[in-house]
This record gives structure tokens, C-alpha cells and sequence, in this order.
């Protein structure tokens, strides 16, 4: 792969995890066709336990995460599951 050829597969895998994101900040998909690596971002969701009152931050900050993870480096976007460990590592850092 050429490197234009490696941003524009990174544009697209961005692109397609936002509109995953997005359905799941509404809670509901309106699509029924998924890359793998979307099935194993939907699964990992589904494990992780998510306070109801803090849901849409923490999707939120995911989101941030992944769009960075993106925008410097290859995919597929990291699991929700893994960006919770390192949040809470990061909090557990500081002073």
C-alpha cells in the first residue's frame, strides 16, 4: 500500500467508526452490514459496564480518543474496553 492509499483506508475506517459512534450515542444502528472490525467494537461494547449517567461522556471522550488514535497512526480504532484502561491509568497518575 502506498502511503495514499494508507490515508485514504484510515479517512474511510474514520468515517465508518463516527457513524458507528453516532448510532450508538442514539442507541439504535440502522444498518445491518458491519466491517469485522465493527463487529468487534459492537461486541467489546456490549461487555463494557457504562454508568447510565455518564454514558454519552464517556462516548464522547472515546470518540476524541479514536479520532486522534486515527489522525496519527493506523487502525482499526482501539476498543472501548482498552480506552478505559488507559483512561483509568492516566487518573490514577496523577498526583
Amino acid at each position: 500500500m502506498t502511503s495514499a492509499d494508507d490515508y485514504e483506508h484510515r479517512e474511510l475506517q474514520l468515517n465508518r467508526f463516527r457513524r458507528l459512534i453516532g448510532e450508538l450515542l442514539r442507541g439504535e444502528t440502522n444498518r445491518n452490514c458491519f466491517a469485522d472490525w465493527e463487529i468487534d467494537l459492537l461486541l467489546d461494547f456490549d461487555t463494557c459496564q457504562l454508568p447510565p449517567r455518564r454514558r454519552l461522556e464517556i462516548l464522547r471522550q472515546y470518540q476524541r480518543a479514536v479520532e486522534h488514535q486515527m489522525e496519527t497512526g493506523p487502525g482499526p480504532p482501539i476498543k472501548l474496553s482498552h480506552f478505559l484502561v488507559l483512561r483509568e491509568q492516566r487518573r490514577n497518575a496523577l498526583p
